[in-house]
């Protein structure tokens, strides 16, 4: 069982590597500043950096205090998640790893009749719900105040300071991924009763996020990076940190919200910069559809899952 627990955990820090690397790297790939594979190691190393310095607080968030976790609803959930994200990935949508482990934990727990906490589940749906439009807030006034303070730089000035400012921003959004999104997927293994050796297991599982990135990443990048609005340097930038300053403050706050999700709010803030017809709402109302399905989807397989395991058990 142990075995399998693991597996389930490497296999979605995989899946955080296809999907959730397009969060850190589109912006940066979609404006032309740094090569693919020269990103992905970036993003490989500072994935480790982040779930080794700051994953502990989202950890304990996601489980100890949504459900009561054991190690068969830790496997179900993982396995469940880990699925649905490849899935959606090739499919080139983006996804939000936290909504199917959440989801898939908190079905799997009511269907084993354990403790599930609806206070931290609804302050979790909470941030959820306004992290992206906080996202979008910080990129617009970004956008807004760059506009206003390089004006008085000669062109290759801002182009310098804008390609090293994108970097920086991805590079923050390669920490959170280690942070936030691979710390959430860990959570429940942590505390499933398992002793496990605690810096191992963040190097293997930092080790799959970068399988994951170097072999799938670039069909959901291309969707992110190109795909919402038109971007250049400077409002990727914009977009990239505001998104970035998002997620560093939840995470800090130990709530596991959605980089992919306030990437893609910080990307709409900058497009409504330019106008609203410079936002492709078809796209966006497409991902805001799959933003309700995908925890709806991951709760009910959740619960089959671990029902049909109990009978046939």
């Amino acid at each position: 069982m142990i075995e399998v627990a693991a597996v389930a955990s490497l296999l979605i820090a995989f899946g955080i590597g296809s999907n959730d690397a397009s969060n850190a790297l589109s912006i940066c790939i979609g404006s032309g500043i740094i090569k693919l594979k020269r990103a992905i190691c970036l993003f490989g190393i500072l994935v480790f950096l982040g779930i080794l310095l700051q994953g502990q607080k989202v950890m304990n968030t996601v489980g100890k205090n949504i459900v009561d976790v054991n190690l068969l609803i830790a496997i179900v959930a993982l396995a469940i998640s880990a699925i649905l994200i490849i899935i959606s990935n090739w499919r080139k949508l983006p996804l939000s790893t936290h909504q199917v482990i959440i989801g898939s934990l908190i079905g799997s727990a009511v269907a084993s009749d354990s403790t599930v906490n609806i206070t931290s589940i609804i302050k979790i749906v909470i941030s959820w719900i306004i992290s992206p439009f906080v996202a979008m807030s910080f990129a617009f006034i970004l956008y807004k105040t760059l506009e206003k303070t390089l004006s008085n730089f000669s062109f290759f000035q801002i182009e310098k300071l804008l390609r090293g400012f994108l970097i920086f921003s991805g590079m923050l959004i390669s920490y959170n991924t280690g942070a936030n999104e691979l710390a959430t997927v860990l959570g429940p293994l942590m505390h499933s009763g398992i002793e496990i050796n605690q810096v191992l297991l963040f190097s293997i599982a930092s080790i799959m996020v970068f399988s994951g990135a170097m072999l799938l990443s670039h069909r959901v990048i291309e969707t992110v990076g190109k795909g919402i609005t038109t971007l250049d340097p400077y409002s990727g930038f914009a977009a990239q940190f505001g998104a970035g300053a998002c997620v560093l403050f939840f995470t800090f706050l130990g709530m596991p919200i959605s980089t992919t999700y306030c990437i893609i709010g910080g990307i709409s803030g900058v497009g409504l910069t330019k106008g609203i017809n410079t936002v492709k709402l078809g796209l966006l109302k497409k991902i805001a559809i799959n933003f309700v399905i995908t925890p709806s989807l991951a709760f009910l397989l959740g619960y089959f899952a671990l029902k049909i395991i109990k009978l046939i058990y």
